[in-house]
């Protein structure tokens, strides 16, 4: 449940609000270890998929590796099934979890999509009906610096961490600021992101942005 900062022992009279004309609430929120120090008014994402391992069955003993995910990737299982067989090589079929065909693969040949994988020969050729399966899965819900070029869900711009946390050993439960009207100018993006980038995003949330205070 989200909370009503009513007090000064919770807001820090910093310029990293540009008013307090808009209520300014929080929620707990779980940062994912490893980022270092994250300091206060940065700007976070959520993890919202995960990718899963390939899973095989069928007569070629080939692999799939390098799989990712791509920035459209759906919740779901991503079927790959060989659709025509060749010594050392193949095309399988690709299809998303609602059942929409996609841009076949072709074995030995890096794919990029809403998930990204490479098919390889091995000692025993695929066979018409091979197939791997890769499943996306929901998220951790843990927190990360929100950045555009990210893929799994922490692009999305979502809430401002509260006070400087120390990540770099553990995953820490800590404060989010979920509405407020802050100076744009305050608060910190990841990669090259600016406050344009996500103005938009945090207003449908009730994150308001100016540039009236120079930080």
């Amino acid at each position: 449940m989200a909370q009503l900062l009513s007090n000064l022992g919770t807001y820090v009279p910093d310029n990293l609000f540009a008013s307090l004309d808009v209520p300014v609430l929080v929620k707990p929120v779980t940062l994912l270890t490893g980022q270092g120090v994250i300091k206060r008014g940065t700007v976070l994402g959520k993890i919202t998929k995960a990718i899963g391992a390939p899973v095989k069955t069928g007569t070629g003993n080939g692999t799939c590796t390098d799989v990712s995910l791509g920035a459209t990737a759906k919740i779901g299982t991503y079927t790959m099934t060989c659709t025509a067989a060749v010594g050392n090589g193949g095309t399988f079929s690709v299809v998303d979890p609602d059942n929409m065909q996609l841009t076949n693969a072709t074995v030995g040949t890096a794919y990029a999509g809403p998930i990204n994988f490479k098919i390889n020969d091995g000692t025993t050729d695929f066979i018409v009906g091979d197939k791997f399966t890769i499943a996306v899965a929901a998220g951790s819900g843990k927190y990360k610096v929100v950045d555009s070029t990210s893929v799994d869900g922490s692009q999305v711009a979502e809430r401002v961490l509260i006070a400087d946390t120390d990540t770099t050993d553990a995953d820490v439960i800590t404060e989010a600021y979920i509405s407020g009207h802050f100076n744009r100018e305050a608060l910190i993006f990841g990669g090259e992101d600016t406050a344009d980038d996500h103005e938009v995003a945090l207003r449908d949330l009730n994150i308001i942005l100016s540039d009236n205070i120079t930080y």
